[in-house]
């Protein structure tokens, strides 16, 4: 369904040319000013420069010619403003369409479309951590949203799975245990079902490694040797090779599963190698691909760069490729799979180059047709109070999972000192609202900019948090529990001052949708939810709901109330995080 603002604007167009003057004249915003009016029209202003006529009586033509029944307020001021507010009949009329259209009545902008979302992008045999938080949870939100306009999403991990990592953990494991058959070149029987380490094991041998690289040239280069030979097929690294993804894959599934976070391919870079020898071959063979010091570079300098754009390398001196190799590739491999009509990648703000440079050869190379459009979501750290990337306590990376079982600990803790639920409800509850914290807290920053993580204010059930969000959507589905039967009543005129701005509230839904899809800027949505919760609890503090006596006064309300729950669980579900029963 249109949004109101659109709505409105039409007929502001309509009274303008009828009125006489140029109907794009006519373009309504919201009020800056809401304690005059609701919405505004400054179009007779610019208006009196073409007709060379004063503003004020442009103003008054145009008002004559609007429907008076759409607005309880309608009327022109000097020196030329036009201010409005919507008649409760047409709020009314409004969000009852709102509340009995499928999904409120968005427009399926992306029905028939497919799009690809590369968030995620983790390396194999290594433990998740806090650097993989922003990408996660960014990235699932967006896949949700698009998939709420109609796209056919596809969240791709794009895991790191193909490169020196992997030489250097078989390098290790060969000199800690020669004799497994999977050194031997001359085995030909099955290899064992088992990996011969565990996924904490795995987690150690890796950094051992490569620290161990850094120090001892010979084992360097044993890692690179087994990195080749993984790579050219050799049958017992590859078995190796199996282990590590097996295990690393089921334990991220199960951490990114406690952030409510799914992918729909778990590809990586093992998958995109075999289409790198053609398409090297292609750019050599159109002459995009240039001869630079033994390497070579894809010339992606355009002449409107106003800083330096380096040549995107394709193939190192020593012949071997690397990440925009790979991205390349992958694109080629998505083309083929997927068919999307846009790519989404979402990654530290630090790549920001390297996906200018990758985007610019794919274009000219044609493995990324002028219709399919990409971007790149560049998102800021999330810093601890110093200022700096957060850090555990003795300096380190801190584990994804022991952030979340941080959060998780903290607010169980509130939950129960507060003894918010019984205790058979403690874990559930305790999770829903750890995950609203924390996703919240890093969602309703805007995604470009670095962010402090607030432990003590992520949590904090007051304020501009997940919690709060939580607990006004609690609220609300115990009132309607109490009442009873509620999902048909239908949306009545606003009962009192506050019934109109929480109409006027949930009007924003699919404008404030809308920015966010375009902006890819889920904290749109945490500021529009904001915004609909302090009118909800403004709402509830101010109106008698349950204890009012006019039987159909009160099904109003709750309908109302109903509706603007509806709302705020749809957005926190698009953010990633749902609410409990009980808070």
């Amino acid at each position: 369904m249109e949004k109101i603002l659109d709505i409105i604007t039409e007929k502001m167009q309509q009274a303008f040319a009828d009125a006489g003057y140029d109907a794009a004249f006519g373009r309504v915003t919201v009020s800056n000013r809401p304690d005059l009016c609701e919405y505004q029209c400054n179009g007779a202003l610019s208006a009196a420069k073409q007709y060379k006529c004063a503003p004020i009586k442009i103003a008054q033509a145009v008002v004559e010619k609007l429907n008076a029944d759409d607005y309880s307020l309608v009327e022109a001021v000097m020196p030329g403003f036009i201010n409005l507010k919507l008649s409760d009949h047409f709020l009314q009329a409004y969000l009852e369409a709102m509340r009995t259209a499928e999904d409120f009545g968005i427009v399926k902008e992306g029905t028939g479309k497919t799009i690809v979302v590369d968030y995620g992008g983790p390396n194999v045999a290594k433990p998740l951590h806090i650097g993989h938080l922003r990408s996660a949870i960014i990235g699932e939100s967006l896949k949700r949203l698009y998939k709420f306009f109609g796209y056919h999403t596809i969240g791709d991990i794009h895991l790191g799975d193909w490169g020196l990592q992997m030489g250097l953990i078989i390098a290790e494991l060969q000199e800690r245990q020669p004799d497994l058959c999977y050194f031997d070149e001359s085995y030909t029987g099955e290899y064992p079902a088992e990996a011969p380490f565990t996924i904490s094991e795995l987690e150690e041998i890796y950094p051992a490694a490569s620290a161990k690289k850094k120090v001892d040239e010979e084992f360097a280069e044993k890692a690179h040797t087994a990195t080749y030979e993984l790579q050219q097929g050799r049958r017992g690294y590859r078995a190796i090779w199996q282990h590590i993804m097996k295990l690393s894959v089921a334990d991220m599934t199960r951490i990114y599963n406690s952030l409510d976070v799914h992918f729909e391919s778990w590809l990586g870079e093992s998958d995109a190698d075999p289409f790198i020898p053609d398409m090297i071959a292609d750019f050599k063979a159109k002459g995009l691909a240039v001869e630079s010091e033994g390497a070579w570079v894809i010339p992606v300098a355009e002449e409107t760069d106003k800083k330096e754009v380096p040549p995107c390398i394709l193939v190192k001196s020593d012949g071997s490729a690397i990440y925009a190799t790979t991205d390349l590739a992958t694109m080629v491999q998505r083309m083929r799979d997927f068919k999307p009509d846009k790519i989404l990648y979402v990654t530290d703000k630090r790549q920001a180059l390297h996906f200018e440079q990758v985007f610019r050869a794919a274009r000219k190379g044609g493995i990324i047709p002028e219709n399919v459009e990409l971007e790149h979501l560049g998102f800021g750290t999330m810093n601890g109070s110093d200022g700096k990337p957060f850090k555990t306590r003795d300096g380190g990376v801190m584990r994804l999972e022991q952030l979340i079982g941080d959060m998780t600990e903290f607010v169980r803790a509130k939950v129960v000192e507060n003894q918010i639920v019984e205790d058979s409800a403690v874990d559930e509850t305790t999770a829903k609202i750890a995950l609203a914290a924390l996703k919240y807290g890093d969602l309703s920053n805007q995604p470009t900019k670095d962010y402090v993580f607030d432990m003590d204010r992520f949590a904090a059930f007051e304020g501009n948090t997940g919690p709060y969000i939580l607990y006004t959507i609690v609220r609300v589905k115990s009132i309607l529990s109490r009442f009873g039967a509620w999902e048909h009543l239908p949306i009545q005129a606003p009962a009192n001052p506050c019934a109109k701005d929480l109409m006027l509230a949930v009007t924003k839904f699919g404008p404030a949708l809308e920015s966010a899809l375009h902006s890819s800027a889920p904290n749109l949505i945490c500021a529009y939810i904001y915004e609909l919760a302090g009118c909800v609890n403004k709402f509830y503090h101010e109106t008698p709901i349950l204890k009012e006596e006019d039987e159909t006064v009160k099904a109003g309300h709750i309908a109302l109330i109903g509706l603007a729950k509806n709302v705020l669980e749809t957005s926190i579900s698009l953010l990633g995080f749902s609410a409990p029963e009980k808070m």
